[in-house]
């Protein structure tokens, strides 16, 4: 299995190999298209080989899941609850097995990739509490003896594509609700972390099996972008969950949209930090090195851009630079490192290719700015000095690189927090409740995530978790999130004799 057994000797412990199949269809493993490798970015070596689906396989896996879906509708909430509370505790017992092939595949550090992990298994909690709390409101009726009221049922089908930052969290963010909703699940794993995909679909199909559930209730496919183009076309699936750039986002919604489907879609975030002349500062360059440089700047969350008020611009610079120094970038499996790599080369060289348009725009590179030579795709968190009216600025740039800027006016601020495409995450720190309230107020910031006094990145699962704007507008996680993945029916019944209509209408 790679080119170090000892290293990825723990693979087996959650049910891979050197060669694995990249398919769960119908109840069973399959795959007949082309094998690919999966790559360590730390080292860029092989770890091991995933036999990828073809669209054959997908067409027998959807065929499978159609008709599952009729069995897994029918039975109650409270009991596909149960199914999902196992769930979690099968991803519970190999949480630090699980974390470390996050860690390994996707290359965020070793405590990240647990953490990853974890979400699933918070998501699992939340699911199987909600799964008895999937209510519809009671409207009073205009009309004598009727009774109106909200009826939610599953949609069938949902499918999820996923991408590699977030490799498994994201799947959990939508299966276990949509799981519990009633709807079968097809998920269809980032192309360059199989193995995650992989090994989460093992548990999840041990527990069907276990409770003699159809397989194909939850259908898993390694593939490149023709399963996903084929998830987009198929009017089987009603609902699709798409997470990515905003430029595919834009294509899968055009593409799910002329079969009038429904998308959500978790797109680019370009997010923002405010500090003001009031700021807990040692608070706020904490913050601020966490969302930066965390998971190597390769979060949808990431702050990006940081806006810092004119009189404190240096003193909070001078120490954010100084924490910067003592960043330590390397392998993520190794204790203390708190940056590993960029996910692949062509990663990479996008850094590279950034920083080269960075300097031609007239930014200046105040610590950073370059990759660090080695065989992993390691690249140095970096600091620049930049006018907020550059092009760059409004681009995802996806690594860690901080755009550093000026205001002087808490009105400034927000417009320039406002005055780029997408509208993810963002964050001010102040400790005037003036401030506070301008910020999560109609004339704040225009973002899905506004917080006070945190970072950008780091979300918990309660909270409805999407951005505005080229982020998409989808929510997925907690809150009324739910809701995406059922159908409505408002219903109204006549228990009387009469026939009143509404509006007072006499017809005849």
């Amino acid at each position: 299995m790679g080119s170090n057994n000892i290293e990825y000797g723990f693979l087996k412990e959650i049910g891979l190999g050197s060669e694995n199949i990249g398919g769960y269809i119908n109840g069973k493993w399959k795959a007949t298209g082309p094998v690919i490798s999966t790559v360590n970015p730390s080292k860029n070596q092989t770890i091991a080989q995933v036999t990828e689906v073809s669209m054959e396989d997908y067409e027998e896996g959807l065929r499978a899941c159609s008709e599952a879906a009729q069995t897994w509708k029918s039975i109650p909430a409270p009991k596909r609850g149960e199914i999902v509370r196992q769930i979690g505790d099968a991803l519970r017992a190999k949480l630090d097995h699980l974390g470390r092939l996050v860690s390994l595949e996707m290359g965020k550090i070793l405590p990240e990739g647990i953490g990853e992990v974890q979400e699933i298994i918070d998501m699992c909690d939340y699911a199987v509490g909600l799964s008895r709390q999937l209510n519809g409101s009671i409207i009073p009726s205009e009309r004598p003896n009727h009774m109106m009221f909200e009826v939610w049922n599953p949609l069938g089908i949902v499918g999820v594509i996923t991408a590699f930052n977030f490799p498994c969290a994201v799947l959990g963010w939508n299966a276990c609700i949509a799981l519990v909703c009633g709807n079968c699940v097809v998920w269809k794993g980032a192309p360059t972390t199989p193995l995650v995909t992989i090994a989460i679909t093992k548990l999840v199909a041990e527990v069907l099996e276990r409770n003699n559930m159809p397989g194909s209730i939850f259908t898993s496919l390694c593939g490149g972008a023709e399963i996903g183009q084929a998830i987009a076309k198929d009017t089987r699936i009603p609902l699709v969950s798409f997470t990515g750039s905003s430029k595919v986002g834009l294509s899968i919604q055009r593409t799910v949209s002329e079969r009038f489907g429904k998308c959500l879609l978790e797109l680019s975030g370009n997010n923002a930090i405010i500090v003001m002349d009031d700021a807990d500062i040692g608070l706020a360059v904490r913050s601020i090195l966490f969302a930066a440089v965390g998971t190597a700047g390769q979060r949808c969350t990431t702050c990006r851009r940081l806006f810092l008020h004119e009189s404190i611009y240096q003193n909070v610079l001078d120490q954010l630079i100084g924490v910067y120094k003592q960043v330590k970038v390397g392998d993520p499996l190794e204790k203390g490192t708190l940056v590993g790599p960029l996910h692949t080369l062509v990663s990479r060289e996008n850094f590279e290719k950034g920083i080269s348009v960075i300097k031609s725009q007239g930014g200046k590179i105040l610590l950073g700015g370059s990759v660090i030579e080695s065989d992993g795709n390691f690249v140095q968190p970096t600091i620049v000095e930049i006018s907020p009216s550059a092009a760059i600025v409004k681009e995802e740039l996806f690594g860690p690189v901080l755009y550093v800027m000026k205001f002087q006016t808490l009105e400034e601020a927000i417009e320039l927090n406002n005055s780029v495409p997408q509208g993810l995450s963002s964050s001010i720190f102040t400790q005037k409740p003036a401030n506070i309230f301008r910020w999560i107020g109609p004339q704040g910031s225009d973002c899905g995530i506004v917080n006070v006094n945190i970072p950008t990145n780091g979300a918990e699962i309660g909270g409805a978790f999407g951005g505005e704007k080229a982020t998409g507008g989808g929510r997925e996680a907690g809150s009324d999130s739910w809701k995406q993945y059922m159908r409505r029916s408002t219903c109204t019944i006549n228990y009387g004799s009469e026939l009143p209509l509404a509006q007072g209408i006499n017809f005849g």
